[in-house]
């Protein structure tokens, strides 16, 4: 059987709130660390402002341990500083040839605050969830009138609209769980 267009319209966008989110739970820092969290640090580079991931090589040594290793020695300064000024709250190690970023481990208070901004972060993203389904539903009644759907595959679509909204609502728990999860490790 052939989704209809509304529902995969409603799919698709529920799956770039869910990336979304995804995207950003991974900018949290928790007690590991990730690549990820350089990706928003700029280093001006010959005055263009540029991510330092495409300025070097970005690793994960150790377990608590981020190598930033630059293509261009000279850049290794720059990047140092553009650490230092990120909210990142890391002092950054610099050896002559690499930057190391030692994350120390989060406290239980921090922790715990880390894990409600992460159920914040996925609330945000259920919001949105919700707010597709709002818009689609609102689609689904305004044919309903205007008598280009009749009635009962208007309430088959809002039944099934229901359906896929739930299981993106529950993917994002599971997002959540996963996150939690890791924040939590010692």
């Amino acid at each position: 059987m052939r989704t209809h267009p509304l529902i995969s319209q409603a799919k698709e966008k529920m799956e770039k709130s869910i990336e979304a989110i995804k995207n950003e739970l991974n900018h949290l820092r928790t007690g590991r660390p990730s690549a990820a969290l350089l990706e928003e640090i700029k280093v001006d580079y010959y005055g263009t402002p540029t991510p330092v991931s495409q300025l070097s090589t970005v690793s994960v040594s150790e377990s608590r341990t981020l190598v930033v290793k630059p293509w261009d020695r000279n850049m290794i300064s720059a990047i140092e500083k553009a650490i230092q000024a990120s909210d990142l709250g890391i002092n950054p190690v610099n050896d002559g040839t690499v930057v190391r970023l030692i994350f120390p481990s989060p406290t239980t208070d921090q922790r715990k605050h880390l894990s409600k901004k992460a159920k914040s972060i996925v609330e945000e993203g259920k919001i949105a969830v919700r707010n597709v389904r709002r818009e689609i539903m609102k689609v689904i009644k305004e044919k309903k009138e205007n008598g280009e759907m009749p009635e009962d595959d208007a309430k088959s679509l809002e039944n099934e609209l229901q359906q896929v909204t739930n299981e993106h609502i529950e993917k994002l728990d599971e997002v959540y769980s996963e996150k939690e999860k890791e924040i939590m490790e010692f």
